[in-house]
């Protein structure tokens, strides 16, 4: 076995382990939040379930490739919006700003661009503003 199927075969996409254990939990999220059906077609549902009846743990680079691409896709789908809109555009309102406050002379605005609750909360304020 290749050190790429291994280390594709142990994470994805924050840590996430292919095992059977992992694949159930989010199958169980992503059909109660109503994902499963919408987010992917059958031939994928046919596969993630395949995969958690037979495999205890994803070995196979090729299986491995495959299912990560699914669980991305089941993952993206859960995130909240707020969480997407933070990672989106929250970052590049805080790196604007970040930049706008160093040449005003704030040195310590450096920071600004890498802090999450300032991400969010420029989001939440753009968010008030745009109702």
């Amino acid at each position: 076995m290749s050190a790429k199927s291994k280390e594709l075969g142990k994470s994805i996409h924050s840590g996430f382990i292919l095992s059977r254990d992992n694949l159930a939990k989010l199958k169980q999220k992503a059909v109660r939040r109503g994902c499963w059906y919408k987010d992917l077609k059958q031939n994928e549902r046919m596969l993630l379930d395949l995969t958690i009846r037979v495999v205890e743990k994803v070995r196979s680079f090729l299986l491995a490739k495959v299912v990560s691409r699914l669980v991305s896709t089941l993952l993206n789908a859960l995130e909240s919006k707020i969480v997407c809109l933070v990672r989106t555009e929250g970052r590049e309102m805080a790196k604007k700003l970040s930049e706008i406050a160093v040449s005003l002379g704030c040195k310590s605005a450096r920071a600004w661009a890498n802090d999450r609750g300032f991400m969010q909360y420029l989001i939440i304020t753009s968010l008030e503003s745009r109702c």
